[in-house]
């Protein structure tokens, strides 16, 4: 099968309006199955004042604001003028990357027509109700998400951890990798800039440690702060640069005051932020790759995570990296004291993360993207046959 007969309708509860790893990736995957010859039509909230032009075709789907997060839209409704528009493309395969209510009315139509059904795993979402004490309700969730994932064809998860986690909670047979690459013409060590660390009121011996991320609750603001205060009551010497923005921003804020906090920063800005720090410290466990993991590796940052599905594919304990047990604060509080008592150590892991991130090429991750669509779609059409 050639790319060119390939027709995909895409649904994404956000392709553009608000800028984050998992977006980034669809609107990358897309360029690339464009420039494969590829037909692709993307379906997704619209809005008037999105983070980023679209790539590709958009096609505007009923949806509502998430009460307390109105940044976020929830894709409601597969009718109107997006089912007739859907109708009219005839696509031969459907994809899914967001696990809300239009995905769901996706899978239907696709499973009423024939039409195989693959999903894109880039959350776990379940693991969000732990950061706002609704823990009761994750086996609830997994009930919906297994519904879903069960009548696709195929999913797709980031890294292998992540496929390890969907196959324990039977979520699909059939998963394979969709892995994340990296710009590393954006992302390179030769982007720190002693200039932007003195404009910050760094000095040359501090060590200074990164966030990169939007500023919510689920990306472990709580760990990420509470482990640095743990450094410091070992006596280690820490700084600490905030790259991102969000609706969690002031509790942030007066966790760490005496933070550098940029805002939001994209292109070289960004690039250069997270360049010019010296560790990287990701404690988040709602990740299933860690785009912002890769990123810093690219940088040759070493980075400190959550031994969680979002990092132990990417980061080597003690050869890229260190990894600590979800919520461990003082095994975050030791990695980072380590690395601020032996520089070498640090450049010698980052060194290693670096030569790790120069082997995650966007186009060869993005093909395996390509193969699993013709695989199902063939899998499909012998199916068929045999009817």
């Amino acid at each position: 099968m050639n790319p060119d007969e390939l027709r995909i309708a895409l649904f994404s509860g956000n392709y553009n309006y608000v800028r984050d790893g998992a977006n980034q990736a669809l609107n990358r995957l897309v360029a690339y199955l464009l420039r494969q010859g590829a037909h692709v039509r993307v379906y997704s909230p619209v809005v008037d004042d999105p983070a980023f032009p679209p790539t590709g075709d958009l096609v505007d789907v009923p949806s509502f604001p998430i009460p307390g997060r109105d940044e976020y839209r929830v894709p409601w409704r597969l009718a109107g003028a997006a089912q007739r528009d859907l109708e009219q493309f005839a696509p031969n395969i459907v994809h899914i990357a967001s696990p809300d209510i239009v995905a769901h009315r996706a899978v239907s139509w696709a499973r009423r027509n024939r039409i195989p059904a693959v999903a894109s795993i880039h959350t776990r979402f379940e693991t969000y109700l732990q950061y706002y004490h609704l823990e009761k309700l994750e086996p609830i969730i997994r009930g919906i998400l297994r519904r879903l994932y069960t009548r696709c064809d195929a999913i797709m998860a980031p890294a292998p951890s992540t496929a390890a986690i969907l196959r324990a909670q039977r979520m699909n047979r059939d998963i394979s990798i969709w892995a994340r690459g990296v710009d590393r013409g954006q992302f390179n060590p030769q982007q720190r800039s002693e200039a932007f660390r003195t404009a910050h009121g760094f000095k040359p011996d501090d060590m200074v440690v990164a966030f990169l991320g939007r500023l919510v609750l689920e990306k472990g603001l709580d760990v990420f702060a509470d482990a640095i205060d743990a450094a410091r009551a070992q006596g280690t010497s820490i700084r600490v640069l905030a790259i991102g923005d969000g609706p969690a921003r002031p509790y942030f804020e007066e966790r760490l005051p005496d933070a550098e906090f940029t805002g939001q920063l994209t292109g070289d800005a960004l690039a250069q932020a997270l360049a010019s720090a010296d560790v990287f410290l990701n404690p988040s466990v709602t990740e299933t790759f860690g785009n912002v993991t890769l990123e810093a590796m690219a940088c040759a940052l070493p980075v400190v995570a959550a031994a969680a599905s979002g990092a132990t594919s990417l980061v080597q304990h003690d050869v890229t990296g260190q990894l600590a047990e979800p919520g461990e604060i003082d095994q975050y509080a030791d990695a980072l004291t380590r690395y601020a008592s032996d520089p070498a150590l640090r450049r010698k892991h980052g060194a290693a993360g670096l030569d790790f991130a120069r082997t995650m090429d966007w186009d060869e991750i993005n093909g395996a993207v390509l193969k699993t669509y013709k695989r199902v779609i063939e899998r499909r059409r012998r199916l068929e046959a045999m009817r």
